[in-house]
């Protein structure tokens, strides 16, 4: 299910589904099975926002996902087709180094941290996740912290 990308219809939005995994809650009798879909939705010109849901089954958590995505959603100052300045940001154990780069370049990331920029309308950039984790969830919200960092810079002609 990993790297599952959709177009909605009613909206430009695209969604990915980013991580899928299957948590437990022990009860009495038991093991609760649930599923938690972490989805990344985008438009491809500035707007990105991800969201975390749990559901009894995959369709449910990635629809709950996708809502959860979509009520999160903030814009990304892009110019020519990448960022105005170096940003570095963390979350939890996952942190990113996000750097401007020329046209041309390419989107060079990696994992969780490309499908966010990729989604969110980003070409050129040079990315680099130097927290100790993998986790696909962390790495995505440290991405968007940095995104988030970002100030707008007039460019000067």
């Amino acid at each position: 299910m990993n790297g599952y990308r959709r177009t909605a219809s009613r909206d430009d939005f695209q969604d990915q589904v980013l991580d899928l995994r299957r948590v437990t809650r022990v009860v009495a009798g038991g093991k609760r099975f649930r599923f938690r879909a972490t989805v990344v939705v985008g438009d491809g010109k500035g707007n990105i926002g991800i969201g975390v849901a749990k559901g009894l089954d995959v369709q449910q958590a990635v629809q709950k996902g996708q809502t959860a995505a979509k009520k999160n959603i903030f814009h990304v100052k892009i110019q020519n087709g990448t960022i105005p300045h170096e940003v570095k940001a963390k979350f939890s154990a996952a942190e990113v180094l996000l750097k401007p780069a020329k046209p041309g370049h390419g989107l060079l990331a990696g994992g969780a941290v490309r499908t966010v920029l990729s989604l969110a309308g980003i070409k050129d950039i040079s990315a680099k996740s130097l927290g100790g984790t993998k986790n696909k969830l962390t790495n995505a919200m440290a991405t968007v912290a940095a995104l988030k960092k970002i100030k707008n810079v007039k460019v000067v002609s």
